[in-house]
């Protein structure tokens, strides 16, 4: 489960792309924070993703990635060429027990991406190809006993000038661009008839299947790989999960110009179902990108809760740039510490743990703090603003540790 959105000029604030994800996951699971810095490789090299093991490519870009700690691969992030991709498992025709057979995560396909892609364009390319060959497959899931939890995958990618949706069946795909407004992906196949990239034999393949002919109309991706009907009873065929999400952002572009501050705002919405809380699965991490123009002068941002639940989390911001670091206070232990027990995540999100505990024993106390914490962030989106309006290259010194001074502060708040 997961949700995907996307604003684009001219309806957003600073002429920018706004992207964002909500990672819905098991709640056993503990979702991380990581900065990778770019490098070079010599040929020949491999990459171990997840599970299989990858040609790695000449160069590779700095990252920044929200990912469970147990995987390899991301939920989500940013890289320094400005370029954002998240994923949400979608369930197909294609479907079956050799789902099991471990291959590439989606969670890998998006790390992939961001190490490897200098443009959306350039990512949608680097996505195809490898849900093709190896292809997608393996276990979502630590957890024992559902070992079985597999799926396919649709992907949101932008920069500042454009945004992608591509959706798979098995090693199939199609992708369509984006070209302005706003878009929302949930856990269901969402494209139509309108495909502006696709995999070269996806009809022909569609056709030996027995999935679709000729005499059926046009070519509708979702109409012939979706697993099963959602929202079947509603106009537009899709589910509830999917309407509320595309409801939300049209409420926002009806009255005034998308922000990132509105992107947080849906994200932390527990009403629609958006911020998935006291459930099986719950919003592990959260992750909104501002991708400016390049006639901006300001870095691109991008704002990571790095804890559960955004309705109890603050957004904390990093720019790429020159000696930027957000340190290791959103990174997991190994899996076991020195003592041989199992430590249970990072400093930031024991510490959010603290005031998750604090809700359920003294709610008017955990209140109090979330209040001083949401006036944290506040004054943060304020002094962004600024920064964005008013950027100077010699300013940036003062950006580099952002990330990880509000973390600190936000622990602060725990003690």
């Amino acid at each position: 489960m997961a949700d995907l959105f996307v604003a684009l000029p001219p309806t957003t604030a600073f002429n920018a792309v706004i992207f964002g994800k909500n990672s819905n996951r098991p709640r056993s699971e503990i979702q991380d924070v990581l900065q990778i810095p770019a490098a070079d490789y010599a040929e020949g090299e491999k990459v171990k993703c997840t599970y299989i093991e990858v040609d790695q490519v000449p160069h590779t870009h700095a990252v920044i990635l929200s990912k469970p700690a147990w995987m390899w691969g991301a939920e989500m992030g940013a890289n320094e060429k400005g370029v954002a991709v998240g994923n949400v498992p979608v369930w197909t025709r294609l479907n079956g027990p050799a789902d099991v057979k471990p291959k590439l995560l989606g969670t890998d396909i998006v790390r992939l991406a961001l190490e490897r892609a200098s443009s959306a364009r350039e990512a949608v390319d680097v996505v195809s190809s490898l849900i093709v060959s190896p292809g997608q497959g393996g276990s979502s899931t630590e957890e024992p006993g559902k070992e079985g939890w597999c799926f396919h995958n649709s992907f949101l990618i932008a920069d500042s000038t454009e945004a992608w949706v591509l959706e798979t069946a098995g090693n199939l795909w199609a992708a369509e661009r984006i070209e302005g407004g706003v878009r929302n992906v949930s856990a269901e196949l969402s494209l139509r008839t309108k495909l502006d990239l696709t995999h070269p034999n996806l009809i022909e393949e569609a056709k030996k299947l027995k999935l679709y002919a000729d005499d059926k109309g046009p070519f509708d991706f979702r109409a012939v790989f979706c697993a099963h009907q959602q929202g079947k009873d509603t106009p537009d065929n899709h589910s509830d999960r999917y309407r509320n999400g595309k409801e939300l952002m049209e409420a926002v572009i009806a009255k005034d110009k998308f922000t990132y501050q509105n992107m947080f705002k849906i994200l932390r919405n527990e009403d629609k179902g958006i911020c998935m809380m006291d459930r099986g699965f719950i919003t592990a991490g959260s992750h909104v990108s501002v991708l400016l123009p390049s006639s901006c002068p300001s870095p691109s941002v991008h704002w990571f809760t790095a804890t559960p639940t955004p309705s109890t989390s603050i957004y904390k911001p990093f720019f790429f740039g020159p000696g930027a670091e957000i340190g290791t206070i959103t990174q997991s232990p190994p899996a076991k510490a020195e003592n041989g027990e199992k430590e249970k995540g990072h400093t930031l999100y024991r510490g959010h743990k603290k005031l998750i505990e604090l809700m359920n024993t003294h709610e008017d106390k955990a209140i109090g703090v979330l209040e001083h914490l949401k006036e944290l962030e506040k004054k943060c989106t304020e002094d962004v603003d600024e920064i964005i309006n008013t950027y100077q290259e010699a300013s940036f010194p003062k950006l580099r540790q952002i990330f990880q001074h509000m973390a600190t502060m936000e622990i602060n708040f725990y003690l």
